[in-house]
């Protein structure tokens, strides 16, 4: 029986040697090939990146080689890169679109096959979904070439991502007061593909940039995975009390998200971060324009929009649905709850670097630590708690579906229901202006409830009741 590739909410992710599987990269590649080739793109250019996973160079030549067949000019980077530089590379290059191999936050076991547009930004789902659509059955069906002689026919050319992101980041913002503010920044690179990128454009000032995680190792040591929320950010906050850090800025594998750990170690959530992103666009530098947010992240944002009259816009979750909500709209900041943010002036894209700096930035013009940001912030709009709970399910998942539809719950950790949301996943509002939400994932087995409120006492509660909604406990 042939394995069905089936894109979720940021490409095709599988287990190596499994599933994830050299002929069934080939197929993805042909697939995404004849997808072009449909769209009158032959001999275009097409950016191929890769991060720092077992066997993720091989797979990103394999693809090259495919896609070199099919007559595309592959640019391929010179090393593992961040995912965001190679968003960005398709733009600076005028290319078509990339194809990332990499599986972001997942378990060492994996790895995957992310696409992006000529914006650099997240396929559409009806792209990805055609796509799917012209993924071949049979490897017969497969073009391809020998790498090296694709490279010597120049068919596939190596190249250096820093070349044009590196200029690109100091056009939108002046790097040099980050470079003196005399910080000390801890950066858990998650032995990902954020290693000695903070420190290569924050050199050559007062400011110490002192890496973690930042070797090469792809079974990814005392985390679960190199996702940046707890537990997995545990050691690189301990390593940057140790070291005294006025900030700690953690990547993802593959750098397309960052979380935040404040002056005293503390992980800053990312529904907070994102809120303190915004309220830095918004009331330091001064932009103005719309703010794109998945449905699972804060309603922050939505009483920012009000105090600084600009339009919130909720999308489903992925971005997939934030970068054409973000293009369409022309939006100063997108993100999601997982830590992505997307900036106007870059490409529709998650870029870990760019918030990173962002925050640094936000620190050295108001002169305010971390905590006091925070501080700020709530003056604004009210202290929020959030907390999610992930677990793996078993059995049939349209038999748990059915279950939450027809829950029907009056009260959820002891707060009303206001209301339901049920275009991605099942949203309960609460009377305090919160939310529960019981959400399936698109790229595990995995069941996720998250809840925002004021009341942090209430959390956990809020927790129980949609796992006991859900039919876990």
């Amino acid at each position: 029986m042939v394995y069905k590739i089936i894109f979720g909410t940021d490409g095709w992710r599988g287990m190596i040697g499994r599933e994830y599987t050299f002929d069934n990269l080939r197929r993805c590649a042909q697939g995404f090939a004849s997808y072009h080739l449909d769209k009158g793109n032959s001999g275009k250019k097409v950016v191929v990146g890769y991060d720092r996973r077992f066997l993720s160079k091989e797979f990103a030549q394999t693809v090259s080689t495919v896609l070199a067949a099919n007559g595309f000019k592959v640019l391929l980077t010179d090393d593992a890169t961040p995912t965001p530089v190679i968003s960005y590379s398709v733009v600076a290059y005028d290319a078509i679109g990339a194809v990332n191999i990499t599986a972001s936050h997942n378990p060492p076991t994996d790895n995957g096959f992310k696409v992006r547009d000529e914006f650099g930004g997240a396929i559409a789902p009806d792209g990805l979904a055609v796509i799917e659509s012209l993924i071949p059955d049979n490897i017969e069906d497969i073009k391809d070439i020998l790498f090296a002689e694709a490279v010597e026919k120049g068919r596939i050319e190596l190249f250096d991502s820093t070349i044009k992101y590196f200029p690109h980041i100091e056009e939108l913002l002046d790097l040099e007061p980050l470079r003196n503010a005399g910080f000390t920044v801890v950066v858990d690179a998650m032995w990902g593909n954020g290693s000695g990128w903070f420190s290569k454009l924050l050199a050559g000032g007062s400011t110490k940039v002192i890496e973690y995680h930042n070797e090469i190792n792809p079974s990814f040591p005392e985390m679960k995975r190199p996702e940046p929320i707890p537990p997995n950010v545990d050691a690189g906050l301990e390593f940057a009390k140790k070291n005294n850090a006025d900030v700690v800025l953690i990547l993802d594998g593959d750098s397309d998200r960052v979380g935040i750990g404040d002056e005293n170690g503390d992980f800053i959530n990312q529904l907070r971060v994102f809120g303190l992103l915004a309220y830095y666009l918004l009331e330091v530098r001064k932009m103005s324009g719309p703010i794109v947010k998945t449905l699972s992240t804060t309603k922050m944002l939505n009483k920012l929009g009000k105090i600084y009259d600009v339009p919130v816009y909720e999308t489903g979750v992925g971005f997939k649905y934030v970068a054409p909500k973000f293009m369409e709209v022309d939006a100063i900041i997108g993100g999601e709850e997982s830590g992505g943010y997307a900036f106007k002036g870059n490409v529709p894209e998650r870029d870990g670097l760019l918030g990173g700096l962002y925050f640094l930035d936000m620190m050295v013009k108001t002169g305010l630590k971390p905590t006091q940001l925070l501080d700020k912030l709530f003056e604004e709009v009210g202290e929020h708690f959030y907390d999610r709970i992930d677990t793996i399910f078993s059995g049939d998942r349209q038999e748990k579906i059915d279950l939450i539809k027809t829950a029907k719950p009056e009260s959820i950790g002891g707060l009303k229901v206001t209301g339901l949301n049920d275009s991605d996943g099942f949203q309960f509002y609460l009377e305090d202006g919160g939310w529960l939400l019981i959400r399936f994932s698109g790229t595990e087995p995995k069941i996720r409830v998250y809840c925002e409120t004021t009341h942090g006492d209430k959390v956990q509660d809020i927790l129980k009741d949609g796992l006991k909604i859900a039919g876990i406990e």
